[in-house]
């Protein structure tokens, strides 16, 4: 890595089938091995419970309020400052159970890629270890 500023005025949000929408901040040569987003849940909404193959996630709620379900721990009510360590392979969804919309950055190593993303809801889907 190198020092670089990256302005961030052009990056575009978009929705994904995961029921939340992405606004995608760094993902590439400039810090290889990690990426960095912002999600937005809209309130009400349950995202995809799901798990990410050979990545952690990190998720630091910014405003709103939600419920996290990570692995075997019960769910838990989360907000502004709080932040969801999530292991490799490990079950997780959030619900915005506020009556605003819920934001947090997305912290993954290595670097977020698709082919990674295991929708647990899908039939047949394939299961964590």
């Amino acid at each position: 890595m190198k020092s670089l500023i990256i302005k961030q005025s052009g990056i575009r949000e978009y929705d994904t089938d995961e029921r939340c929408h992405i606004k995608e901040l760094l993902n590439g040569d400039e810090d290889p091995g990690l990426s960095f987003a912002l999600a937005r849940v809209k309130p009400g909404v349950t995202t995809v419970l799901h798990s990410l193959k050979g990545t952690s996630e990190r998720y630091l709620v910014i405003s709103g309020e939600g419920v996290m379900e990570v692995g075997t721990l019960p769910p838990a009510p989360v907000g502004p400052g709080d932040l969801v360590l999530i292991p490799p392979d490990t079950p997780q969804r959030i619900t915005n159970d506020g009556s605003e919309d819920l934001v947090f950055c997305c912290i993954c190593t290595p670097g977020f890629e698709p082919s990674v993303y295991v929708d647990l809801e899908k039939p047949g889907s394939e299961k964590p270890e």
